[in-house]
């Protein structure tokens, strides 16, 4: 998860004016402040979530709303009425929770989908990692839209140092070795750290093509450096007033959807995975876990790092054995400590850790086994869910179409007594979601 420290400040923040996203005021986080607050939000809502849901589901900031206020909303408002809109979406969120409504809810979701979601959400971080190692780019042309490497073949060293790492913790999970991900993600930076001293390959930077991804594999000349803190507490909620209650209510409503279910879903794959859910897909402690996870969007919003949820990355922790709080507790204490260790955060290229997230893809995408192939009303739905996932780069989108085609398909092949009516107004809610465009359009006119 270490990533999210160097990621997340390149999303939201910027080390100038020229690199970074810029508010409606042409304002920008500084680069190093978003890197403090990402690792102690972080930090603490792991913490939070390991003391007192006692699940191994690790927190940080996430990527689906940090890019969708650095692309769809600071060009409407400043960063810190941004931020104020993400605290209001936590505390619905924390609300829904408090009153049962948010477990309700996810009672109310077939254990098949709740399957398809975890298989979904296995293939979805699977091409995450294809596509942040170089193995899988965009073609540039409409006919196909992606591509094997640059120009159909692996021609970079990073791109290979990716399959190497692969190949190496693949061998080791094969072979039953214990923390068989760590010593891959260990011995594959070293392997990449020495290959950047020989080659000097370096950063892509939009320039570089063969470059490293995110960051290059270089030893810093320091390890340590004081946190800048000073973005604590940053928000507004003027956002209301500056475009109107109707545009803001919009965004709320974006953010709630996108947040309330893309933590549901992982937090069923995870709990999938690590073995603590029973045969409808429920897990011990499920309220005090949505409520928490509801805080995290809170604490985000409030420390400028945007909405804190649960990460999908915490399946590497459940491979390695996780299966208490206590894994949360270290993790958090760890990220607490990347405050201060920020530049030997950037010793990993994101290819590494590209090759760890393939792995988890794999092992989560195993679930499929579960998933009762024999009726088409079934079929579909489970399918449009696993797939939509990767494709549109959304949990949420997965989960919304799964939804969706689950009550249309099963309810007109005559099974709509099986339905709960729960599922049909979450159902509906997603249709505005998907059609919330030209809502927003109409509204605007």
């Amino acid at each position: 998860m270490a990533y999210i420290v160097i990621l997340n400040p390149l999303i939201l923040g910027g080390f100038s004016a020229d690199q970074a996203a810029l508010d409606v005021n042409g304002n920008w986080l500084p680069n190093a402040q978003v890197a403090a607050v990402t690792a102690l939000t972080a930090g603490v809502m792991t913490i939070l979530f390991g003391v007192i849901a006692r699940l191994p589901f690790g927190f940080a900031a996430g990527l689906g709303i940090n890019s969708f206020l650095a692309v769809s909303v600071v060009g409407q408002v400043t960063w810190s009425e941004a931020m104020g809109l993400v605290v209001i979406n936590g505390l619905i969120i924390v609300l829904l929770a408090s009153t049962g409504m948010r477990e309700l809810i996810f009672n109310a979701i077939p254990h098949q989908l709740k399957i398809a979601i975890t298989v979904g959400i296995g293939l979805f971080i699977a091409f995450i990692g294809l596509v942040d190692s170089g193995f899988v780019r965009a073609s540039g042309a409409a006919s196909p839209p992606v591509q094997l490497g640059d120009a159909g073949s692996v021609a970079t060293l990073p791109t290979a140092v990716f399959v190497l790492g692969l190949i190496i913790t693949g061998v080791l999970l094969a072979r039953k070795v214990k923390a068989a991900l760590l010593i891959g993600i260990v011995s594959t930076t070293v392997i990449a750290v020495i290959l950047e001293a020989i080659f000097k390959v370096g950063p892509s930077l939009g320039t570089n093509p063969a470059g490293w991804n995110l960051n290059a594999p270089v030893l810093p000349t320091s390890i340590v450096a004081v946190p800048d803190l000073s973005l604590l507490g940053q928000v507004s909620f003027g956002a209301f007033e500056r475009i109107g209650m109707l545009a803001a209510v919009m965004l709320v409503f974006t953010l709630v959807f996108t947040n309330f279910f893309d933590a549901m879903g992982t937090m069923t794959g995870l709990a999938s995975e690590a073995g603590l859910s029973n045969k409808d897909g429920h897990f011990p402690r499920l309220k005090s876990a949505l409520i928490v996870e509801g805080i995290g969007a809170v604490a985000g919003g409030a420390a400028s790092a945007s909405s804190n949820t649960v990460f999908i990355e915490s399946g590497a922790g459940i491979g390695e054995g996780a299966r208490t709080g206590f894994a949360n507790v270290v993790t958090g204490l760890l990220f607490i400590a990347a405050m201060f260790f920020t530049p030997l955060t950037m010793i990993v290229p994101l290819e590494v850790a590209a090759a760890a997230l393939v792995i988890v893809g794999a092992l989560m995408v195993s679930q499929i086994r579960h998933i009762d192939f024999s009726e088409f009303s079934i079929v579909l739905p489970v399918f449009l869910t696993i797939i939509v996932m990767p494709l549109t780069y959304s949990i949420a989108n997965g989960i919304g179409a799964g939804f969706i085609s689950w009550v249309l398909v099963r309810s007109l092949s005559g099974k709509a007594r099986e339905i709960s009516p729960l599922l049909w107004v979450v159902a509906l809610g997603f249709v505005f979601f998907f059609v919330r465009g030209p809502i927003e359009l109409l509204l605007a006119a």
